[in-house]
């Protein structure tokens, strides 16, 4: 560890939690011990702390107060988790209709989010300090799995828009100081890729996090330019937001001469999983209770697929207690070679963003135009579909407050990205199916702008 890396990690990050009233410091230590436990060790543990969070929002969120009370559910009677399953399911149209009667009575300070999803349902909602806390702690402890430590030099892959805020100032500096650098993930260009490249070997970072679609698009790129990224002492590439392929961990190791951690998680249900140096994918099951279940509710057993419901039991301010990803996987049975007696989840599926390509043959990643509608308010449900260069529709499924603003606002927006001369249509629809396969696809291109390395990817 450089002497930097140690300054910031032991005195300039946790200063700056502490300043911002997060315990992420001693929760990071505390999960690093628990992580060593045996598997009855840990269960116990949780069994603990789920009681302690029903009892908790049982008096103090209305919502749950009036359903435990409908249901004669008693939360002091709660062992274990699998007590979890007389519990139903709670989705986004249950948070959408209940978004103030989710708040516990005495919450502290809470923070507004927006989320999308995978699934192009627009949700809003919120995390108190001690959610914030839990998450940044659970990552914190991943990477340090992989010897990088708050200091080292990171550069992110991402598509959150630059914003120009007091806050975003402020982030920036810090991010300065932490010494994490932004690359914008959506416009994929073959002038920005040549850029990316330039910055990743000026700033030489010990790890890289991003997309794995954006990752190796780029580690390509690279290879095609015959440039080398694998003398930059990366020693580690996080992925996460993206089902990743073999095709994808293969390039993105081989050009920048490093593992590829893949994780799992989302903006509202949390830091949920991630990959240890032997290959597993553990649960941060100090946190989080993670379910698999069939299409009747009903649990689907280790080894079997379903969708994902996640319990995170740092969430007492604006519960999310047997939360519907919308995403698929398997949880596994064995136990991992590294000796963490964290569970694993054997596989998501079903997990994908498509890039779409501008007029002039710009390549994008699909959330720059995602950002557009899924906030607009009364959409319900939406697809962008990029029929070809020349025309993309937006299906719209929408409540009476979408109305004109809005979507001269889509035609604005994605005009301003894809082209004035594409012609952007927006189509109002009773509904928008899934796909065969369960998940629902926010955007689908027909536009071939570049090669992967993985046609099944875009297909």
């Amino acid at each position: 560890m450089s002497l930097y890396t140690a300054m910031c990690s032991h005195f300039l990050f946790p200063l700056h939690e502490r300043l911002k009233g997060h315990d992420s410091v001693a929760l990071r230590k505390r999960l690093e011990q628990s992580q060593w436990w045996s598997a009855d060790q840990l269960a116990g543990a949780r069994g603990r702390r789920l009681h302690d969070f029903l009892v908790d929002i049982g008096t103090s969120v209305p919502y749950y107060r009036e359903l435990f009370g409908r249901l004669g559910f008693d939360p002091q009677s709660v062992g274990a988790v699998d007590a979890l399953s007389a519990l139903p399911l709670l989705g986004k149209p249950e948070i959408r209709a209940n978004v103030e009667r989710l708040k516990a009575d005495d919450h502290g300070p809470l923070t507004r989010y927006n989320t999308g999803g995978s699934s192009g349902e627009p949700l809003i909602f919120y995390m108190g300090k001690g959610r914030k806390s839990h998450d940044v702690a659970a990552k914190w402890r991943a990477t340090r799995w992989w010897d990088v430590d708050i200091g080292d030099p990171e550069l992110v892959v991402w598509g959150s828009p630059i914003e120009l805020g007091t806050q975003d100032r402020i982030r920036r500096v810090r991010d300065g100081l932490m010494r994490s650098h932004l690359l914008p993930a959506f416009e994929m260009s073959a002038t920005n890729l040549d850029r990316f490249v330039a910055t990743i070997r000026a700033t030489r970072p010990a790890m890289l996090f991003g997309y794995p679609s954006s990752l190796s698009l780029i580690a390509s790129h690279a290879r095609q330019k015959n440039l080398a990224m694998n003398d930059l002492g990366i020693r580690v590439a996080f992925v996460t937001s993206e089902k990743l392929y073999d095709e994808q961990r293969a390039v993105i190791s081989e050009v920048f001469g490093c593992p590829v951690a893949n994780g799992y998680g989302a903006r509202d249900a949390g830091f949920i999983a991630h990959q240890c140096p032997a290959g597993s994918l553990h649960i941060s099951a100090e946190d989080i209770i993670v379910e698999t279940v069939g299409a009747d509710g009903a649990a689907t057993a280790p080894g079997e697929a379903g969708e994902i419901v996640v319990t995170h039991l740092a969430t007492r301010d604006f519960p999310f207690l047997r939360y519907r990803t919308g995403d698929v996987g398997v949880l596994g049975e064995r136990t991992c070679a590294c000796g963490r007696g964290l569970p694993i989840l054997e596989d998501v599926q079903g997990r994908t963003t498509d890039f779409v390509v501008a007029h002039d043959g710009t390549v994008m990643h699909g959330l720059a135009l995602i950002y557009t509608v899924r906030d607009l308010p009364g959409v319900e449900r939406f697809r962008i579909e990029q029929v070809s260069i020349d025309q993309t529709i937006v299906k719209l499924v929408a409540g009476p407050a979408f109305d004109r603003a809005a979507e001269e606002r889509i035609v604005r927006d994605f005009k301003a990205r894809l082209g004035e001369v594409v012609d952007i249509r927006v189509e109002r629809v009773a509904d928008l199916a899934n796909e065969a396969s369960g998940k629902f696809r926010y955007v689908v291109s027909q536009v071939k702008g570049f090669t992967t390395g993985n046609e099944e990817a875009r297909a």
